[in-house]
């Protein structure tokens, strides 16, 4: 077997990876992750190929834990950078000018309110969760809760704790939850859960969790609003912050069974943030309140978005499709009150 000292060679260990992701049978599947786990524990640490370690095993001690830490500072730039990259003013530069400019006549700028999600970062002093090859992780589920408009700049300071870990099989589910507060007065400006999914790492006994309930309404929807993706959305996007490879290095796009990048879940997440601000709250960002949903299905870059929109009152629900293929499930939504 290639390698120093017994050890096996990357390329060995790489293949067994490889083949415990793909294999048709479960049996197959857990028996090769078997051989895979006792190849990278206790006597050595195989390094993949951006420089990282990769003891794949979930620290389930975590759960509960608090730390806070990872909040950013930001300008009125990044807002705008955020803004264009997640479709503001693709389709017509005039329409949305609040987000995308800071200095036009008689228009004082304005944030996207799903840039909370960029401004809450869950990094700071957070313990690993395990350490994972990023062709196993993918953006599972995200909710965010506004307490009020977003400034234009400002610097943020974030408290986080792990909610749960789910066994989902041979995969898993982290959760974490964030509170997101001005740095400076301590005010609570937003707060988020955030679903990972662990492709291989499943199967440690634990609860598989519950979701709430949620059915797609027979009528057809009150709304439903298209964006197109531009073919460097996701170039464009990861300028925000998420630097994570799957969405711009064919590579490992290739190495999670994509056939190229993939956009960010949370672009999507705010493309889709885009429908409901403008169509749910008159484009008003103090009257966005809280909203959820499911990741069902990868994005590619230039695809085109269609949010679907039902108003039940109180709340909206909402579904984004490319080509009729669901890509985000599960959504609710509702307003502040003032």
């Amino acid at each position: 077997m290639p390698g120093s000292g017994g050890r096996p060679g990357r390329e060995v260990v790489e293949a067994v990876f490889i083949f415990s992701q793909s294999a048709r049978s479960r049996e197959v599947r857990h028996r090769f992750r078997g051989i895979y786990r006792r190849t990278l524990s206790g006597l050595w640490c195989w390094q993949d190929p951006y420089g990282r370690s990769a003891p794949l095993a979930l620290n389930l001690d975590l759960v509960g834990k608090e730390w806070e830490g990872g909040g950013r500072r930001w300008t009125s730039a990044d807002a705008i950078l955020y803004a264009l990259g997640v479709g503001a003013g693709a389709e017509d530069p005039l329409t949305e000018l609040p987000f995308t400019t800071e200095n036009s006549h008689d228009v004082a700028q304005q944030v996207l309110p799903t840039f909370a999600v960029m401004i809450g970062g869950i990094g700071g002093s957070m313990p690993p969760l395990g350490d994972f090859h990023l062709a196993q992780v993918l953006h599972a589920e995200q909710s965010v809760t506004l307490h009020g408009a977003l400034p234009p700049e400002g610097s943020t300071v974030t408290r986080s704790r792990v909610a749960a870990f789910y066994d989902k099989g041979p995969n898993a589910i982290a959760v974490l939850d964030s509170t997101v507060m001005d740095a400076d007065s301590g005010k609570v400006l937003a707060e988020s859960s955030t679903g990972t999914f662990i492709r291989g790492e499943g199967g440690f006994g634990g609860e598989r969790g519950s979701a709430a309930p949620w059915e797609r309404p027979e009528s057809a929807p009150d709304h439903v609003v298209t964006y197109r993706t531009r073919p460097d959305q996701a170039l464009l996007y990861r300028l925000s912050g998420d630097r994570n490879p799957l969405h711009s290095d064919p590579w490992l796009a290739g190495k999670a069974g994509f056939d190229r990048p993939i956009l960010h879940g949370l672009c999507t997440f705010g493309f889709t943030g885009r429908a409901l601000l403008h169509t749910a709250c008159g484009s008003d960002p103090e009257l966005f309140g809280t909203m959820s949903a499911r990741f069902a299905s990868p994005v590619f870059p230039g695809q085109e978005l269609a949010v679907a929109l039902w108003d039940d009152g109180e709340t909206w629900r909402f579904q984004t499709t490319v080509a009729g293929r669901v890509v985000l499930d599960r959504g609710t939504f509702s307003r502040r009150n003032g």
